[in-house]
């Protein structure tokens, strides 16, 4: 092994190249010569030559002067590279390259991945909670009480977690129809509750207040947890 050569690598140092180019050029609409072309254009920037000629690109490519020239105009003309102004160590104005462009497409990329990941859980949470109304109603749900719950999604912004939590709570107080879940979430709504806990503790405070002043009948069982009205006023 040549010791001094192997210094001289370590010397000249290395490029970072971001993960999520390698990862997701393909789905910026890159093929792998324009890719790849990217990554040399960042090599330079990053050894401080800010204009990488056409021809000191195809020195290190499989590419001609021209192809390079071609390649370079086409990601310009397309919004991954663009030429600014900025000077040169004499101070003399001088053309740059910048690659914010790509760096721009690659949030928006994720940014749009993130939203279609979004979606797609909100389809399947509203598939679920469909199937558990059903489910718990024993029977199909119709066109209204279906848009009912896509606006407790969408409008009101309940969690779906809150969405069940509230079904159960009719069920136990023997009301199996939306309205009285709509006014249940409502309820929690104004009174602050936001996650599945508090909804337990909610209903069960009322549940307890309500066995308190219930009187009670000596030749019929307790109710271990009578019901709360939600639709009393």
């Amino acid at each position: 092994m040549d010791r001094d050569m192997l210094i001289n690598w370590i010397n000249e140092g290395t490029i970072s190249i971001p993960a999520r180019l390698i990862q997701d050029y393909k789905k910026l609409g890159l093929n792998e010569t324009e890719a790849m072309l990217l990554v040399h254009v960042f090599s330079f920037l990053a050894k401080g030559t800010s204009f990488p000629t056409p021809e000191l690109l195809a020195s290190r490519m499989s590419l001609s002067d021209k192809d390079c020239l071609d390649v370079l105009q086409s990601l310009m003309k397309r919004g991954y590279l663009e030429l600014q102004e900025g000077r040169d160590e004499n101070n003399n104005f001088s053309e740059v390259f910048s690659l914010a462009p790509l760096w721009d497409k690659l949030l928006m990329l994720d940014y749009e991945l993130k939203l279609d990941k979004e979606d797609r859980e909100k389809e399947e949470d509203e598939r679920t909670l469909y199937h558990l109304f059903e489910s718990e109603f024993g029977r199909p749900l119709s066109p209204m009480e279906c848009e009912l719950i896509t606006m407790w999604i969408d409008q009101d912004q309940y969690n779906p977690g809150i969405i069940k939590a509230a079904l159960m709570e009719g069920v136990v107080s023997g009301k199996r129809n939306l309205r009285y879940i709509d006014r249940i979430l409502i309820e929690w709504n104004k009174n602050g509750v936001r996650t599945i806990q508090e909804a337990k503790e909610y209903g069960q405070k009322f549940r307890n207040h309500q066995y308190k002043t219930t009187p009670q009948q000596t030749t019929e069982p307790k109710k271990k947890f009578p019901s709360y009205n939600w639709l009393k006023e």
